[in-house]
């Protein structure tokens, strides 16, 4: 009986081996994966890019990172295929708008005197010969004191040349009377003549030396016109203030701003690739979609042994009258012959958090793949792509950005 239990209880065993073999000969895993949860879940898991909003789905592990649009999102992303377009070959630098000195006025008295007068302002434009300002000059008052003595002697010899002549008809003077007469009418009618030239050389128009002459009465105001049509940049005046010729500072300075002054001091190694006369484009923060146009008008004949730099001098036009002195400015020459690339709009280039430079490129407007790209020059709302996309490739531009975005959200 004994023995009979024992040949059961073995047959039992023996059964179930083999059901155990059986089982795992034909599991799908393979043998030993029975102990090896983790690895099931590996397997049966396929790496996705879900965007925010709309849940896309990426390829698999290894492939470039895509995400896919849902149709409400379709509206967010815009695409235009990725063109060829001529690239400057430009050297930029960075430097200040100043005036044009060679256009910028210091306006002095020509005479000493105290002012009594101010006509113009900081910021007024004013034309050439306007009145600045005016003095009380006596310097002018004593010309004008000559020219009103030499008209009164003037005056007296005519008359009595005018007397002694009718005199000498009836033999009641001498011709040597008469003509001592004449040569005092020819001394008076000289002296005359150079009072005028000196009250002239004040700025004083001839009619206003008629009616000084006419009134018997000096006028010692002098009027100091601007010597060009420009700006009032600077005042230094005030009613009641001394002033000298030539003495600083000058009391007005006058600014003919058409065109402007940019000063850059460039590196001395790249000093050989400027030269009089270039064309330059410069910019400046204020207006950051304005280009300004000059031309080079000096380079320094000297490197700034400090800096090591060399100053390069452009005239800019200022048609609108926008720029202004002190202004930080850019500018950019070229310095070779344009080159073709490809290019895609500024929107369409993203900057990743390590650098990297990535567009992203659809077929279908709806898949949008990641790619990294070498990029190069950027002109006229454009990024040179040197590497990375090729021309006709769909490119996405506005919602660039979007699509980083997402992809970065579904991997956290």
């Amino acid at each position: 009986m004994a023995f009979h239990k024992r040949n059961t209880g073995l047959a039992v065993a023996t059964a179930a081996a083999i059901l155990f073999a059986a089982v795992l000969a034909y599991s799908p895993l393979g043998p030993g994966s029975w102990w090896q949860p983790s690895r099931l879940g590996a397997a049966g898991t396929t790496a996705k890019a879900q965007g925010a909003p709309s849940s896309p789905a990426g390829g698999n592990a290894g492939s470039p990172p895509t995400v896919n649009l849902t149709d409400s999102q379709l509206g967010s992303v815009k695409v235009e295929p990725a063109s060829e377009r001529e690239f400057a070959i430009e050297k930029e630098s960075v430097g200040s708008i100043d005036f044009n000195q060679d256009m910028t006025v210091q306006v002095f008295t020509p005479y000493q005197g105290r002012i009594v007068g101010l006509f113009a302002k900081v910021g007024d434009d004013v034309q050439k010969g306007q009145t600045l300002f005016t003095i009380d000059s006596p310097d002018l008052l004593q010309a004008e004191s000559t020219l009103i003595a030499a008209a009164g002697v003037l005056e007296f010899t005519t008359r009595n040349l005018a007397r002694l002549r009718e005199l000498y008809k009836t033999r009641a003077v001498s011709q040597k009377d008469m003509e001592q007469a004449a040569s005092d009418q020819q001394t008076a009618e000289g002296a005359l003549r150079a009072a005028r030239d000196s009250v002239r050389l004040f700025g004083k128009a001839d009619s206003e030396i008629d009616r000084i002459i006419a009134e018997r009465k000096a006028d010692p105001i002098l009027v100091v016109p601007s010597p060009i049509a420009g700006r009032v940049t600077a005042r230094n005046a005030a009613p009641g203030l001394f002033v000298q010729p030539g003495n600083p500072p000058a009391p007005y300075l006058v600014a003919d701003i058409s065109t402007m002054w940019m000063l850059a001091n460039v590196p001395e190694n790249d000093s050989p690739a400027f030269r009089v006369g270039q064309e330059v484009k410069v910019k400046v923060s204020a207006f950051p979609e304005r280009i300004f146009e000059g031309r080079i008008s000096t380079i320094a004949s000297m490197v700034d042994p400090m800096t090591r730099r060399v100053l390069i001098r452009s005239e800019v036009q200022n048609p609108r009258d926008e720029l202004r002195s002190g202004m930080f400015a850019t500018f950019a020459i070229r310095t070779g012959a344009p080159v073709r690339s490809v290019a895609v709009p500024l929107d369409g280039v993203v900057r990743e958090g390590d650098g990297t430079m990535t567009v992203w490129v659809t077929a279908d407007r709806r898949r949008f793949t990641k790619r990294t790209v070498k990029v190069g020059l950027q002109q006229d709302g454009y990024r040179q792509i040197l590497e990375g996309v090729q021309p006709g490739e769909l490119v996405a531009t506005e919602g660039a950005l979007f699509l980083s975005n997402a992809l970065a959200t579904a991997s956290r």
